[in-house]
């Protein structure tokens, strides 16, 4: 008796779980979406990771040098710049991670065996930076190794030390400390999950409770009813978002070198599009559990592909291309510019216009399915 009171329980589970095919298809894509992010996107072992090179000699010798980092197959040479504005400008535009300066005179030190060659880092993203970091000095210990066995067949006079030194200087982290690279990712990754599940689960709420009803009732418009909704949950996000900074500045030591009303504008900008998933996850939820899981289903994808845990460049070309459709993304290069870099809108202005296209079409389709639904 005792069995068959526990087998039909199992049995009236099992029905209501299958009366309900979407919750259960969402229960079985995510591990399997889990899986794949894992498996190909959990990785630090980065490689191409973009160098600008501003080679003032353009020598023979800077030449093969440029050819051993290339050989390095951790580097690939996409500028080639003039001046130190140029290349800085690249770092601080997050197009360019590394700066290769060659001096004028490296020819001739190379043969007198004291050249020196400088590489700028971005400490802005720790990880990058300390692989870069580790591997152009590998390479430099290399180069000059390969130079000394050369002169040694040859029978020459070969330097008593290195005839190549890699100097390094890494920029905005000097100590290329974690935290200032994990803090601003969390401010993004507050504002997107936060966001997101509250204004699903809201709006889901309403209507289970049938009070959505008795608002479409009252003369309050639709776009009205929107905004009501909206409004209280961007502005505990902004709080959120003010609240990890100033912790993270008082306590972890990261500065904060952007301009406040930058940071609070682009905020807004991405804020549109998380807000904008949420109301568009409540349209499609029957339940605050469906409601749950439809924004899991964006969330996950979008803490493993936006840069948050893993370099992007670290990543599969098909998935370096999937990224490119979260938000999240481009607002962890503005938050961290901003924070670590201090630049200015123009350095971060193709990301700014990203996100301003992303919020208004998100925000502009989820109103108008939401004002649908509600008719």
């Amino acid at each position: 008796m005792f069995n068959t009171r526990i087998l039909s329980i199992i049995r009236k589970e099992f029905l209501q779980l299958f009366r309900d095919p979407r919750t259960l298809a969402l229960a079985v894509v995510i591990p399997v979406v889990q899986l794949f992010l894992l498996g190909y996107a959990a990785t630090s072992d980065v490689r191409n990771i973009p160098l600008a090179v501003w080679d003032q000699s353009k020598s023979p010798e800077s030449r093969q040098l440029l050819d051993a980092f290339r050989a390095a197959d951790y580097f690939t040479l996409d500028y080639f710049v003039g001046s130190q504005d140029e290349y800085q400008k690249l770092i601080e535009s997050g197009d360019a991670r590394v700066a290769l300066v060659i001096p004028p005179d490296y020819s001739r030190r190379v043969l007198d065996g004291n050249a020196q060659v400088l590489m700028v880092l971005d400490g802005s993203d720790a990880s990058i930076g300390s692989t870069a970091l580790s591997t152009a000095r590998l390479v430099g210990q290399s180069y000059a190794t390969n130079i000394l066995s050369q002169q040694a067949a040859l029978g020459g006079r070969t330097a008593p030390s290195a005839p190549v030194e890699v100097r390094t200087q890494v920029w905005y982290n000097p100590d290329l400390n974690s935290a200032y690279f994990m803090i601003p990712g969390v401010t993004g990754m507050i504002l997107s999950f936060i966001t997101t599940i509250l204004t699903a689960t809201a709006i889901v709420r309403e209507r289970e409770r049938g009070t959505i009803e008795q608002l479409i009732v009252t003369p309050i418009r639709s776009w009205e009813l929107v905004i009501g909704k909206l409004l209280p949950y961007a502005i505990l996000a902004f709080v959120e978002t003010f609240e990890i900074i100033i912790i993270g500045h008082l306590w972890f030591g990261v500065p904060v070198r952007g301009s406040l009303v930058l940071i609070v504008f682009t905020s807004g900008l991405f804020l549109m599009s998380s807000l904008g998933i949420g109301l568009l996850a409540s349209t499609v939820a029957n339940t605050q559990q469906e409601a749950m899981m439809t924004v899991m289903m964006y969330n996950l994808p979008s803490i493993f592909l936006s840069g948050f845990f893993f370099p992007i460049q670290a990543m599969p070309q098909f998935l370096q291309w999937v990224s490119y459709l979260i938000p999240l993304r481009f607002y962890l290069v503005v938050i961290r510019s901003l924070l670590l870099k201090g630049v200015g809108i123009e350095a971060i202005q193709r990301e700014v216009i990203t996100l301003a296209v992303f919020g208004i079409v998100i925000m502009g389709a989820a109103a108008l399915r939401f004002r649908k639904r509600l008719d």
